[in-house]
């Protein structure tokens, strides 16, 4: 087998492969608008909404009182104090049910809360996140025995800091190259191997640590001062400077073997099952960094005046007010909407998940980079260096910095349009995979193409015409009835699109990526329009017409960025760029880099994996954290 064959074989076999449970973006993909999946939108109860309006009050309080970023952005660390203080509010356990010690709030308000801090220090959001949302309280919530969430969770609950450490020097998106091992002795395992960009790693009580048990992936919890552990640095970005991100080593680490969790092998889906819901917390910090550029993009644009007019009275500076506060409505909706449906448990969201990182990291990134913009030379500028020269000191560029992660954090934009077209095309797979697979035989193919003319001859007749075609569907949404009569009408276009291409290109449509991405980017355009209707209807009751007229003006530029897309998947460059890059790799256009020089610092791509002799960063400082 080789390694690709390997590498897509582990990918598949962590998959869930079943769907219990109906799916909102399974069936977009499908042409098929199941408005009813998602409309009315689930709405949380009395006692809950009062529970979360009452923490994000202390939340929001703590941080205006207690926390100052801008010094954490200085200083490059979160203060003990600060760590501390969300403890006491019980923030590290957001999620945790109350019988471990928990607040049990909902996916909505966990979210909300991530909102909030994210708007105003991405740092400590990046540390509650990744502590709750991929660190050891959310897979033990899901797959943990009553015995390990007893010992663990209450831990996390009180403010033990958790991490998870799947990524190795050699390993980001390809787990088949995983090369940490987990070796059963006795009533132990026995870890050996390296972990790169541990998020809280620096600074953890308790890990998640996916390991190879055999030819599987399993997980384990790990006590982060066991013996044979050592953190050798604290690595440093261009951005979320306040994060505690290190290199992790294990040498012959005994960790009990009650502390697998799950099964043996069933490591790499517990991370993926995990990030369902996991993978929420990236829109929602998306999200409230947008909201906050709408607001000082509407400040500064209404003070600052040129040639005679303000500058948000200019077409140009307009057009990027306007984009910036379309989005974050937006992005507030859909992560309202994904939130709502995690909590209702009645959908499968694994796509409305998939879709939401994706296209919040995608979006929040335009929105933060069109904000330097408007700010000219004060949007370049940092906002220690505005404030000591008497100016409000806006931190644009670090926001800019800060959501820069976001587009390759829990899946790059380029793997969560794989993973997410692999889902998009499940249906097609399961119908019609094996006549694709070269290596099925004529009886397996046969059997194919007698299921293939049954699905298709159900399926595709009802892509010619539906609601989106009628005028006079979705009326209740008003003013907003025609867009999604759109994205019904552009559903269907997408599913006719998938066939076309899976038509033409067979088993080789996998390798086409960059078509997958743009069929992937236009469904997740459409459930945004979509998340984008049903929050401003139902912000029109408290609101009046406001909510509508952001939300068309939205419509209208998703829509044009639809068509494009629409546009690019039959008329483009893919074919002469592969080739282009291909001689590129070949050293043939090795002339365009003479007359420069590189600034680099001489070293390996790849660092070995030999014990390094860096110090444990840990020390005094992780110690007076805790």
């Amino acid at each position: 087998m080789t390694d690709y064959a390997k590498a897509r074989e582990v990918a598949e076999q962590a998959r869930e492969r079943e769907w219990t449970r109906p799916s909102f973006g399974k069936q977009l993909f499908l042409g098929d608008l199941r408005l009813d999946l998602v409309h009315p939108v689930p709405r949380p109860g009395e006692e809950e909404t009062a529970r979360g309006d009452d923490f994000l009050r202390a939340l929001r309080r703590f941080l205006e009182d207690k926390v100052d970023p801008a010094a954490i952005e200085r200083e490059s660390v979160i203060p003990p104090d600060v760590v501390t203080g969300l403890a006491d509010l019980g923030a590290f356990g957001m999620k945790i049910e109350p019988e471990y010690g928990g607040l049990g709030l909902s996916h909505l308000y966990y979210t909300r809360a991530l909102m909030l801090v994210g708007s105003y220090s991405p740092a400590i959001a990046t540390l509650l996140s990744a502590h709750q949302s991929i660190g050891v309280p959310q897979p033990l919530r899901l797959f943990g025995t009553e015995a390990q969430k007893r010992a663990f969770l209450p831990r996390c609950a009180r403010g033990e800091i958790s991490a998870f450490l799947l990524t190795e020097p050699d390993v980001g998106s390809d787990p088949a190259r995983l090369a940490t091992t987990a070796v059963r002795d006795g009533d132990h395992y026995v870890l050996d191997g390296v972990k790169l960009w541990t998020t809280n790693g620096t600074v953890a009580d308790l890990l998640v640590v996916m390991a190879r048990t055999g030819e599987r992936i399993s997980a384990f919890v790990v006590e982060a001062n066991t013996p044979g552990i050592t953190v050798e640095r604290r690595n440093a970005f261009m951005g979320l400077r306040g994060i505690e991100n290190g290199l992790t080593r294990f040498e012959h680490v005994r960790v009990p073997a009650e502390n697998l969790i799950g099964r043996e092998g069933q490591g790499l889906k517990i991370a993926l099952t995990t990030l369902n819901t996991g993978r929420l917390s990236l829109p929602a910090v998306c999200a409230g960094t947008a909201k906050w550029a709408a607001r000082i993009a509407r400040e500064w644009c209404g003070t600052r005046v040129q040639w005679g007019r303000r500058i948000g009275e200019h077409e140009a500076v307009a057009g990027k007010i306007a984009f910036i506060a379309c989005s974050a409505y937006a992005l507030e909706a859909l992560v309202d909407l994904s939130s709502r449906l995690a909590d209702d448990e009645r959908n499968d969201i694994r796509i409305e998940a998939a879709l939401a990182k994706l296209w919040a990291s995608e979006m929040a990134w335009r929105v933060a980079d069109e904000l330097v913009q408007i700010r000219g030379g004060r949007g370049f500028e940092t906002a220690e260096s505005l404030a000591a020269r008497g100016e409000r000191g806006v931190p644009a560029e670090q926001m800019l910095r800060d959501l820069r992660i976001n587009r390759i954090f829990e899946g790059s934009t380029e793997i969560m349009h794989l993973l997410i077209a692999r889902e998009a095309v499940d249906a097609h797979l399961a119908a019609a995979g094996e006549l694709v697979d070269p290596t099925a035989d004529l009886r397996a193919k046969a059997a194919a193409a007698r299921r293939a003319g049954g699905f298709y001859a159900r399926w595709l007749p009802t892509l010619v015409t539906g609601p989106g075609s009628r005028p006079g569907t979705f009326a209740e949404f008003e003013p907003l009835a025609h867009q999604l009569r759109y994205v019904e009408r552009a559903s269907r276009k997408l599913a006719r699109s998938t066939f076309y291409g899976m038509s033409r290109w067979q088993g080789r449509l996998e390798h086409r990526q960059r078509f997958l991405g743009r069929l992937v980017d236009i469904g997740a355009e459409l459930f945004a329009m979509t998340a984008v209707c049903l929050r401003a209807r139902q912000d029109a009751a408290r609101l009046g017409r406001r909510p509508y007229e952001l939300a068309d003006g939205f419509c209208r530029q998703a829509r044009q960025r639809v068509e494009a897309l629409f546009h690019d998947l039959w008329s483009n460059c893919d074919d002469i760029d592969a080739r282009i890059a291909g001689r590129v790799l070949d050293w043939r256009y090795a002339f365009l880099e003479e007359g420069v020089l590189d600034p680099s610092i001489d070293g390996p791509w790849i660092a070995s994996s030999a014990a390094s002799t860096a110090s444990d960063p840990r020390g005094a400082r992780a110690r007076a954290r805790r």
